[in-house]
C-alpha cells in the first residue's frame, strides 16, 4: 500500500467542492458565518489549549491567569455594550414620548408634513403618530410648541 502526502489538483478541487457545499448546508440551516470571536469562541480555543498542552511543559499559571483575565475583558465589554445598547432605546423612547402633544415638521420625502404628535412608540426605533401616520424619529426636523 503506498501513501502520498500531496493531493492532485483534481482531489484538491474535489475536496474544496465537498467543503464548499457542507459549508452552504450550515447557512442554510439557520448558521451564520462571522469573522468576529466571541466570548464562546474564546473558551473553546482556551479548552482546547489546555486539553491538548504539553504534559511535560503545561501551561504556566501566568499564561493562564493573563488568558482568564482577557475573557473576563472581553466578557465585560459585551455586557457594557449590551447595556449602552438598552440605555440608548430608553432614550430614543423617551425622546419620542416628550414630544406627545407637540407639533412637529416630519421630512417625508418630496415633501415636509406638520402636525400634532398624537402618539409615540417605545424601543429601539421608537416612532412618532402625526396625521394618521407613524413616522421614524430621524424625520423629525423641528419641534414647536411648549
Amino acid at each position: 500500500m503506498s501513501f502520498t502526502a500531496t493531493m492532485s489538483a483534481a482531489e484538491k478541487f474535489q475536496t474544496q467542492n465537498v467543503v464548499d457545499s457542507f459549508n452552504k448546508t450550515l447557512t442554510a440551516n439557520g448558521r451564520k458565518t462571522s469573522n468576529e470571536l466571541g466570548k464562546d469562541d474564546f473558551l473553546k480555543i482556551l479548552i482546547a489549549q489546555l486539553s491538548n498542552q504539553d504534559p511535560t511543559s503545561p501551561l504556566e499559571n501566568t499564561e493562564f491567569i493573563a488568558q482568564m483575565a482577557q475573557f473576563s475583558s472581553l466578557e465585560q465589554m459585551t455586557n457594557m455594550s449590551q447595556n449602552f445598547e438598552k440605555l440608548a432605546g430608553m432614550l430614543n423612547s423617551s425622546e419620542a414620548q416628550s414630544l406627545l402633544g407637540k407639533t412637529v415638521e416630519l421630512d417625508a420625502g418630496d415633501t415636509s408634513v406638520t402636525g400634532q404628535v398624537q402618539a409615540a412608540t417605545r424601543g429601539v426605533q421608537p416612532q412618532v403618530f402625526v396625521n394618521g401616520m407613524y413616522y421614524s424619529m430621524d424625520k423629525v426636523k423641528a419641534v414647536y410648541g411648549i
